[in-house]
């Protein structure tokens, strides 16, 4: 095979921590499918400043890397460090996609792509609202712009800094029914769907960010965390009879559009969804 011998592809991901990342498995399964070779690296970095992040970024050009993911807790900290953004990226003001094109640094945001395909895919072309949406960070913020596609749809976000949820909102102004709430209470109250944008429940942590008494069969409930695929919020859910989606069908619906913009390439969805269940199933078990 002549592209054996061609370098593989360069891919990454920048975060921490990653360890549970099924990333890797899912670009590297895509590649192989398309008659490519890939090779993508964990690029585990707890704590790094700006200037840390700064170096390592520009370190991807001359290593040769045709892009990197990047996750929790850096989606919104690389915005200021990447040559252009996407007008989604913008849009959402986080970026999870950076891609390596004739030298510059281009940031994407396939988490607002890839959850809105998802949502549609778990819970129909219109799913009931409000919405309580925990978490205002880099997922929360993607996961808004992604709500407010769906025409008529109140979503009601909750942050831990209310600032940063008051933000979301008024970037979101003329553009969907964001009401900021005080706390998750008040935003699941009379609510139909709930989603939750942030690392609570992710291993090793195992809380959940809205308490089982307020859940009701009538919800529709969606987690952005898969490690575990069960997190203890969808458990809880899943026990009273919500519907549920969990954080697979964002990973995999996010790395496909990543893959197409790394490579060029239309990621086959049966390769990646393969991979992320094989990857996971430890964590489930």
């Amino acid at each position: 095979m002549a592209h054996g011998q061609a370098r593989p592809i360069l891919l990454g991901l920048i975060g921490s921590p990653i360890a549970h990342s099924a990333s890797p498995a899912m670009h590297e399964a895509a590649a192989e499918a398309v008659g490519l070779k890939a090779h993508y690296q964990l690029i585990d970095v707890p704590g790094a400043d700006a200037a840390q992040l700064r170096a390592l970024l520009s370190a991807l050009r001359p290593i040769g890397f045709s892009g990197v993911n990047v996750t929790f807790p850096y989606k919104e900290a690389v915005l200021p460090l990447l040559d252009e953004l996407s007008p989604g990226a913008r849009a959402v003001g986080a970026v999870n996609t950076v891609v390596v094109r004739d030298g510059r640094l281009i940031g994407h945001n396939t988490d607002t792509t890839g959850f809105a395909r998802a949502l549609v895919q778990a819970f129909g072309p219109a799913p009931e609202g409000p919405v309580a949406l925990i978490g205002a960070g880099g997922v929360g913020k993607a996961v808004a712009v992604a709500l407010a596609r769906f025409p008529g749809l109140e979503i009601r976000m909750v942050d831990a800094d209310p600032a940063k949820a008051e933000a979301v909102a008024a970037s979101l102004a003329g553009h969907a029914e964001v009401r900021v709430c005080r706390t998750v209470e008040e935003a699941v109250d009379g609510a139909k769907g709930i989603v939750n944008g942030t690392p609570v429940g992710m291993l090793p942590d195992r809380g959940t960010p809205v308490p089982p008494a307020l859940l009701r069969p009538g919800m529709w409930v969606a987690d952005a965390v898969y490690s575990p695929l069960w997190t203890p919020l969808l458990a809880g859910a899943a026990r009273i009879g919500a519907r549920t989606m969990t954080g697979r069908e964002l990973a995999i619906h996010q790395a496909l559009d990543a893959f197409a913009l790394f490579t060029g390439r239309e990621a086959p969805a049966a390769a990646m969804e393969r991979a992320f269940d094989r990857a996971v199933a430890p964590l489930a078990a």
